[in-house]
């Protein structure tokens, strides 16, 4: 494959690969709108209405409430007549059962005959007012039934309730009656309930149709409400009238289902909304952070976030869960700017406050908040490094919603009486959420393979074990790196550049030296031990300290960007102490550079070339005989100017501005560190 046809197709590979993350984000953020309009306003009677004008969209009536429905019902309940149905053929049974009886062994109890007669009428007497069980009396009682109708054979008439006795009743009518108060206990023997039983049993078929019927002829509807009929505005107070036809719109809606045209042309203009800002965000990253797709952590991501949060916006609008102003959109400019950078952490929650406020009837309010929370959280915490910079980002956050939200409420609103104050909870709801990104920043780390500020100062921390080992093992070579750090993070914050960065790997990058230390003039105590070795020797000894401290870096599990640091701090320099030496030596004689040069790769970001610079300065000013003004600034730029001619920087995006810069920084220490001190004086006897 010749150059141009490869170029060709890494050029259509990664077309094909920016069209699939274009449709896989499209496809997930409509995949969970929702596709049907939903009534998403929060009202309360006698509360303002904080939305703007509302107008009806289609007719719609206006329901009665459930306090006026319940009262004309009960209100037509009072004339309820239940329905209850007479068996005559019990009344028969009855008697011809006691005749029978009698005539078998009452007589013997009762034996006399007129005493039979009397009970005879009086059990007809209490079928004729209507034995009922005592169930049906409970219903009948305890919807307080004054009067219902009696159906006989074909026949309704309407009876009052009080008229019904029980079968207990009965028993006791019988039994106090004056007649038989001198034969009470022998009655008590013949077991009257025998001959009582109910005559009379609740219909409840025709009772209940009955209560329909009465029940249907109450209407559901006190008005109507005709499509574009103004229904309130913003301001307005909700009094019980706009309260009732709110609900009833409410209801209206939670019943109105659209059709299939229409659900399609929803999610078309969804498809049609959800593209324009991805695609606007795809060409942010095309013009200004290309690097970023090359970056496959940092771009899957950033399209996480973006599918996230929408996600998550929509899930709870449609599910009618929390208010959406719980949710900590302003976690997303931190994470985007503690991993990658401000201008990108501002466009991508831009994007994703567009996309989530789809899912909102009003979204003004929603967009404002959140844009202005997210350039606070953006300025506030330029570097996470410490707890306490996420908390005040976090407080920093709740003061900006409560305030901006409170001037909102005071242009719409002239009572103080009447705030939303629910509001003021939700947002410090939304600060406590904000905290969870100090410990979401470390699962991200290990996930998309970054390295956070956070981590750099845990690593940074002189007490940790493999530094600890190094300023025991090799306390020349870790006071190099102390000094180189000082050096290098002063540089980096004179060009903006990440200071904590270039002082962690300036730490880490000579870690090597610990695997042989005594071949190391900066850890030699008068024995060097390169006497005894070849140049070529020597040279190789001191290469390994590269690929040892690669080694080493394994080990530990240190973060990738503290090894490019260590395996670019000399770059593919050479070793021109033994080069020269072994040239000067061997003069007719093909030395083969390569074994003097070290693996390199050369740095490619600026942290990586202010730290070759700056281990190269610190080093070769140690072997400076004086230490003048003059001296020090003839060291720094001609060991800066051959890195230069040499190419070093060639890979990385460092200007010759910013390379000045660096260099004035370097000399200022340099002076600083090595400044003559005065004697002092003795005292004389």
């Amino acid at each position: 494959m010749n150059s141009i046809s490869k170029h060709k197709w890494l050029f259509n590979r990664d077309i094909i690969y920016k069209i699939l993350i274009f449709i896989a984000t499209v496809t997930v953020i409509v995949s969970f709108l929702p596709q049907k309009d939903k009534f998403n306003y929060q009202f309360d009677i006698n509360k303002p209405w904080k939305y703007g004008l509302l107008q009806a969209s289609f007719d719609f009536p206006i329901y009665k409430s459930d306090a006026q429905i319940k009262e004309e019902q009960d209100s037509l309940m009072a004339s309820y007549q239940p329905y209850l149905s007479i068996n005559n053929n019990v009344e028969k049974q009855a008697i011809e059962k006691f005749k029978e009886d009698y005539n078998k062994t009452l007589k013997y109890i009762i034996p006399n005959y007129e005493y039979f007669t009397q009970i005879e009428k009086m059990l007809k007497e209490m079928y004729k007012l209507g034995i009922i069980s005592g169930s049906d009396m409970s219903i009948l009682r305890g919807d307080s039934i004054k009067t219902f109708r009696l159906v006989n054979n074909t026949t309704a008439s309407s009876h009052n309730v009080s008229q019904l006795i029980t079968v207990k009743e009965a028993y006791e009518k019988i039994m106090s009656s004056t007649s038989f108060q001198l034969i009470r206990t022998l009655l008590q023997k013949c077991n009257l309930n025998n001959y009582l039983t109910p005559n009379v049993e609740f219909d409840k078929e025709r009772s209940d149709i009955a209560k329909k019927d009465l029940l249907s002829t109450i209407s559901g509807a006190s008005g109507y409400v005709i499509s574009g009929q103004k229904i309130i505005d913003r301001g307005e107070i909700v009094n019980e009238g706009t309260y009732n036809i709110l609900q009833s719109l409410k209801k209206e809606w939670s019943k109105k289902s659209d059709s299939a045209q229409e659900i399609r042309m929803t999610i078309g203009g969804q498809i049609l909304f959800v593209s324009i800002f991805i695609l606007c965000f795809m060409i942010y990253l095309e013009l200004f952070r290309k690097d970023y797709y090359q970056h496959k952590g940092g771009l899957t991501l950033l399209f996480a976030l973006v599918m996230f949060f929408p996600v998550l916006t929509s899930l709870m609008v449609d599910q009618n869960l929390f208010t959406v102003y719980i949710i900590p959109f302003a976690m997303v400019p931190i994470i985007v700017r503690v991993f990658l950078d401000s201008r990108t952490a501002f466009m991508i929650v831009c994007t994703i406050i567009m996309l989530s406020s789809i899912t909102l009837r009003y979204p003004y309010e929603f967009i404002l908040l959140q844009v202005v929370t997210s350039m606070i959280a953006i300025y506030s915490l330029r570097e996470l490094s410490q707890r306490s910079q996420l908390i005040r980002t976090a407080f920093f956050i709740f003061v900006g919603y409560a305030l901006l939200y409170f001037s909102l409420e005071l242009i719409n609103e002239n009572d103080l009486t009447r705030l939303n104050t629910r509001m003021y909870l939700y947002f410090m709801i939304n600060g406590v959420l904000l905290l969870f990104a100090y410990p979401l920043l470390f699962v991200l780390e290990k996930i998309f393979g970054f390295t956070s500020n956070v981590t750099l100062v845990e690593l940074s921390n002189i007490n940790n074990k493999i530094l600890r080992e190094m300023s025991e093992v090799a306390p020349g070579t870790f006071q190099h790196s102390l000094q180189v750090a000082n050096l290098a993070s002063a540089a980096a914050n004179r060009i903006d550049a990440k200071s904590q960065l270039v002082r962690t790997g300036a730490l880490y990058h000579d870690i090597g030296k610990t695997i042989n230390p005594a071949l190391f003039t900066e850890n030699q105590s008068g024995v060097n031990p390169h006497e005894n070795l070849t140049y070529q020797q020597s040279a190789q000894v001191v290469l390994s300290h590269v690929t040892d401290g690669l080694k080493l870096a394994e080990k530990h599990n240190l973060p990738q960007v503290i090894k490019d640091f260590i395996s670019t701090h000399h770059g593919k320099g050479v070793t021109k102490y033994f080069y020269i030496s072994c040239q000067n030596e061997n003069p007719d004689e093909v030395i083969d550079k390569s074994i003097f040069t070290y693996p390199g790769p050369n740095p490619f970001t600026k942290e990586q070339a202010i730290m070759m610079m700056a281990d190269s300065v610190e080093a070769a000013s140690r072997s400076m005989p004086e230490y003048t003004e003059e001296s020090i600034s003839n060291l720094v730029d001609k060991i800066v100017d051959s890195q230069v001619n040499e190419g070093y920087f060639k890979e990385c995006p460092i200007t010759f501005m910013d390379i000045a810069n660096v260099k004035s920084v370097f000399k200022e220490k340099l002076k600083t560190m090595y400044h003559a001190r005065i004697s002092y004086p003795e005292l004389k006897k």
